[in-house]
């Protein structure tokens, strides 16, 4: 019934939002009378303010069209190369008629990208992405909302997820004979899962595993999402934030928890620093100051597009990661596309490096829960597992914005450099650069060295 309030909540509000935003635009014009009174300025930021607050965020688009390589712009081309009923696995081809740029990007490796299913779409990663596209081949995973995938489809459950990452690890490999693995928060434990079941088979396994912010191990430091979840029963979850999807929508009738739930959940983390935003934004308007107007915009284009999850996925991930631990205590037992249980088995993984890291501030995924890794890939060899904690970055600090950029993915890129090549017993063997780089990958590989060694030997605890 809430979803359905929502909605009718959201197409009454529609009107004014749109009312607002041309009454914005009237006042803004210097040339109408409206825009000749002495407050027109401010009445057309507050009416602005308020289409934004009313308005209806839909799915952004990645919007990355070029990027730089070793000095020369290449084109971006983006296409789905898997669609799958909840996800599409999309790649971001690279283009360039600048024949040494071209060798250089041919030799790159290719980047699985595995972006949260949580609430907002995979566009969050953009910046991982596009800082990504300067060193590597990317693919990444653009979850569906689950209020647009009908009933016919089925269900899909947490089993699905760990499937969905290895047929695209799969496909990855088939294409260059392996890649190289990246999770971003929520996706971290399903990842490992999935690695960990492929080795356990026997399978080849991505050279390396990145892991970003993500709740390997919920007991360890436990923030107020981990509390939450902890804290509440199954049947909680399942009787006050499952709704079925209203008719005006094609998954209507499937049972899902609400993105519009998830949005308010992360803004009532922090109250005081959204009202203080807006406000700023709203002085920002009258300032004439449209950079940050500019900023402000794109942050909460991006923050309040918000998507539904199917039922399944979401309660089987409460009780799974933050409920019962069943990876880490090594009861977690995975339904493979055939119907069979298979026991997710961490410590089978070999020949795949492991790298975690860890924001300082991070309020969403406590410290030590993604360095948990460590400890459960006990079959890694020691000098192939490393940690970074970045000093002074949130949690989307450690995949957005200038920490990521500056501090963290100089260490990512090493990480996969230094990876490139690995023997069948996953000791680390530097792959040899190709005349072009041969200057670039001993110096990556130094800038690496210190801070991550150096939290290595201590991961394992």
């Amino acid at each position: 019934m809430l979803y359905q309030i929502f909605e009718t909540q959201r197409s009454l509000m529609e009107p004014f939002a749109d009312f607002a935003q041309a009454a914005s635009k009237l006042y803004a014009q210097h040339n109408s009378p409206l825009g000749q009174n002495p407050m027109a300025q401010r009445v057309s930021a507050g009416y602005d303010l308020l289409y934004r607050l009313g308005k209806d965020y839909e799915k952004p688009q990645f919007g990355i069209h070029s990027v730089e390589v070793k000095g020369h712009e290449i084109a971006i081309h983006e296409r789905v190369e898997i669609d799958k009923p909840f996800c599409e696995l999309r790649r971001f081809k690279r283009f360039t008629d600048d024949n040494e740029t071209l060798e250089i990007i041919k030799g790159q490796p290719a980047v699985l990208i595995v972006a949260p299913l949580s609430g907002h779409y995979a566009t969050l990663l953009r910046d991982t992405v596009r800082t990504m596209l300067k060193d590597h081949k990317v693919y990444i995973t653009d979850w569906k909302n689950a209020r647009l995938v009908p009933l016919s489809e089925g269900e899909f459950h947490l089993d699905d997820y760990v499937n969905y990452v290895q047929e695209f690890i799969r496909h990855l490999q088939s294409k260059y004979g392996n890649c190289h693995i990246m999770s971003v928060c929520q996706p971290t434990v399903p990842v490992l899962a999935a690695v960990s079941l492929m080795a356990s088979r026997g399978e080849t396994t991505p050279i390396t595993m990145t892991m970003m912010g993500g709740p390997i191990d919920a007991t360890k430091s436990p923030t107020a999402v981990n509390n939450l979840a902890m804290n509440k029963s199954f049947s909680w979850f399942e009787n006050n934030v499952i709704y079925r999807v209203p008719d005006n929508f094609p998954g209507a009738g499937r049972r899902v928890y609400p993105g519009f739930l998830q949005h308010t959940g992360f803004v009532a983390m922090n109250p005081d620093r959204h009202l203080k935003s807006h406000y700023d934004y709203f002085k920002d308007l009258i300032k004439g100051d449209n950079s940050s107007v500019d900023s402000h915009r794109d942050f909460y284009d991006e923050y309040n597009a918000v998507l539904d999850m199917d039922a399944d996925y979401y309660l089987e991930t409460i009780t799974t990661v933050f409920q019962e631990f069943k990876l880490v205590r090594g009861t977690w037992e995975v339904k493979n596309p055939q119907g069979q249980l298979e026991l997710v088995r961490p410590q089978d993984i070999r020949t795949t490096a492991l790298l975690t890291v860890e924001g300082e501030l991070d309020d969403i995924s406590g410290s030590g829960q993604t360095e948990a890794a460590h400890k459960l890939c006990s079959g890694i060899v020691r000098k192939a597992q490393h940690h970074l904690e970045a000093k002074g970055a949130g949690h989307y600090g450690i995949f957005s914005g200038r920490r990521w950029r500056d501090v963290v993915y100089p260490h990512v890129k090493s990480f996969i450099l230094a990876h490139s090549k690995a023997d069948n017993t996953g000791t680390a063997v530097a792959a040899k650069p190709k005349a072009a780089t041969k200057k670039a990958a001993p110096a990556a590989k130094k800038t690496a060295a210190k801070p991550v060694a150096k939290k290595a030997s201590a991961s394992p605890k």
